[in-house]
């Protein structure tokens, strides 16, 4: 099995403790050498300014290359590009370009009179904006508000037209959804890079509720084995191993690279890149 390229999610933290947990999850995943790591962008853009300041100071100090999460919610087109000009500025020009979720309460996406009203219009921008590597969002599982499955294909592939250069996709629970997904992208003439969304699961019950907000189909087996796994006490010994076992089937699939979802937890995606021979060692010896 070929050593994968890796790379991490990260989100911006809203207190003192949750500060020292995002940092002691830089320390524990940096040795690993990802390629990039992302910051998210809160719902409803509620963490816009912290998502600026992290983004500055993992760029200053971290030696990793970051990439800034951007959303089209709740914010006219001048101050969403604004922000984007504020991350070139200071360095950084990796930009992961959302639509975004609506803020809290709101039962669905309505668009900023003055902003922008699709992830497509953002990247357009962006693109015109300044010399951004963009990513954007893919959904191997039909994203709920989608018509169907081709249309979320489609309109991926409008995303990457419009200027992006790579996708990152939502997580999913089997290998075959991925490649399912992979396979139609391809028919549609999609030659950019999609990389599979890896979320090792922390907590069940959130992961749950995650994946049901989000549209992510839950295997009935993959429900039975947590709830035993709980009872047992074998959550993370579970999740650990199950989260291995999809890389590896990514991986003997043709995949390259694997986007881990850490929720600023890094033990779990600590554990699941050792296993598939991602160490600090193999890293320095990729460097050497």
């Amino acid at each position: 099995m070929t050593r994968p390229e890796i790379s991490f999610e990260f989100f911006p933290p809203r207190n003192i403790e949750a500060t020292f947990r995002l940092w002691d999850t830089v320390q524990v995943l940096s040795p690993l050498a990802p390629r990039f790591v992302s910051v998210t962008y809160g719902a409803g853009g509620t963490t816009r300014e912290l998502t600026r300041d992290v983004v500055s100071t993992l760029h200053k100090h971290s030696g990793l290359r970051v990439a800034a999460h951007l959303t089209c919610v709740d914010a006219t087109r001048d101050e969403t590009l604004a922000i984007a000009a504020q991350f070139r500025e200071a360095g950084v020009t990796d930009i992961v370009a959302l639509r975004g979720d609506p803020p809290k309460g709101a039962t669905g996406f309505t668009a900023h009179p003055d902003g922008f009203g699709s992830s497509v219009e953002l990247i357009e921008a962006l693109r015109e904006a300044g010399d951004f590597n963009i990513r954007v969002g893919a959904y191997p599982d039909t994203h709920p508000e989608a018509g169907s499955a081709r249309a979320d294909v489609e309109w991926l592939k409008r995303k990457l037209d419009a200027g992006a250069t790579e996708a990152l996709t939502q997580f999913f629970f089997e290998p075959e959804t991925f490649f399912r997904f992979r396979d139609a992208c391809e028919k549609a003439g999609i030659d950019k890079p999609i990389v599979p969304g890896i979320f090792p699961v922390e907590n069940w019950k959130g992961a749950r509720r995650f994946a049901e907000s989000c549209g992510t189909k839950i295997p009935a087996w993959v429900i039975e084995a947590f709830d035993k796994a709980e009872q047992d006490g074998r959550q993370d010994l579970l999740a650990t191993s199950l989260c291995t076992e999809l890389c590896s089937e990514l991986l003997d699939g043709g995949v390259e690279q694997l986007h881990f979802y850490t929720l600023n937890r890094p033990e779990l995606t600590r554990d699941v890149c050792h296993a598939l021979g991602v160490t600090a060692s193999s890293a320095l010896n990729k460097v050497a």
